[in-house]
């Protein structure tokens, strides 16, 4: 078992850097930190479970725009297109599943 103290973890840059929590063949989970107009762009992947620690921001799902902030979780299927801004400084972990 490993402990991660997430609040520990949290580092913003000037450039979108996602620390991985841990990774195996099967799965990926990083940490993902956004200042405001930061964005990781649409990619298809895995399933993807997205927690939202704090802040605020924006999900492209697919054609679907979500807006996210503190405590939403957002569940994307297998293949779709995913990408997040930053709106307010954005803190989430994410559970890629392949």
């Amino acid at each position: 078992m490993n402990l991660i103290k997430l609040w520990e973890r949290i580092q913003f840059n000037e450039q979108f850097r996602p620390q991985i929590l841990c990774a195996s063949p099967d799965v990926k989970a990083p940490l993902i930190c956004l200042e405001p107009g930061q964005e990781i762009p649409a990619h298809p992947s895995g399933t993807g479970i997205f927690y939202v620690l704090e802040g605020k921001g924006i999900m492209y799902l697919d054609d679907e725009e979500i807006s996210l902030s503190k405590g939403k979780v957002v569940i994307a299927p297998e293949g779709s297109k995913r990408g997040i801004k930053g709106v307010e400084r954005l803190v989430a972990v994410a559970i890629h599943i392949s």
